[in-house]
């Protein structure tokens, strides 16, 4: 029992009560046009901006590997962009997902959800063109913010 619900549906739609935090990861490159985010920028322009002028302005921000950025959307709504892989290729250096750049943000994640008293929504962060696998993110997930009371749901596309 990981203490993670698991659905099928659309992240960007959560269903519970409340405030509600949707996660995801991107990459450390300012790239966003590829994956789940495409369903976030369909939904609400707000992240994708705020991403490219944070990656924009990195020189004089917290940019990088395991940094969280969080968008409000909409009264109730928020969307946390993780920054959890590095490029976007796999390559001679092998996937880009950093697991250890997720738990960082995942623990940030966490402490916006305590403080927003948000319940976590998101898809399999990391697992999709990041290239990592479920085995290993979703340890971080219960470790962060299951262990933490935070209710987080895991949404299936289908």
């Amino acid at each position: 029992m990981s203490g993670i619900t698991y659905v099928r549906g659309d992240a960007t739609a959560p269903q519970a009560k409340g405030v509600k935090l949707i996660v995801h990861v991107c990459n450390d490159l300012g790239g966003w046009g590829k994956g789940f985010v495409l369903a976030v920028s369909r939904r609400w322009p707000g992240p994708e901006a705020a991403y490219r002028r944070w990656h924009r302005e990195r020189s004089g921000n917290d940019f990088g590997l395991g940094a969280a950025q969080f968008v409000q959307v909409e009264p109730y709504v928020w969307v946390a962009n993780i920054v959890g892989q590095r490029g976007t290729r796999t390559g001679s250096k092998g996937v880009p997902v950093r697991y250890e750049a997720i738990d960082a943000g995942l623990d940030k994640v966490a402490a916006r959800a305590a403080e927003l008293g948000a319940s976590v929504h998101m898809p399999r962060i990391g697992c999709g063109l990041a290239g990592g696998t479920w085995a290993r993110v979703e340890p971080l997930i219960t470790e962060r913010l299951v262990s933490r009371g935070i209710a987080v749901t895991v949404y299936d596309h289908g």
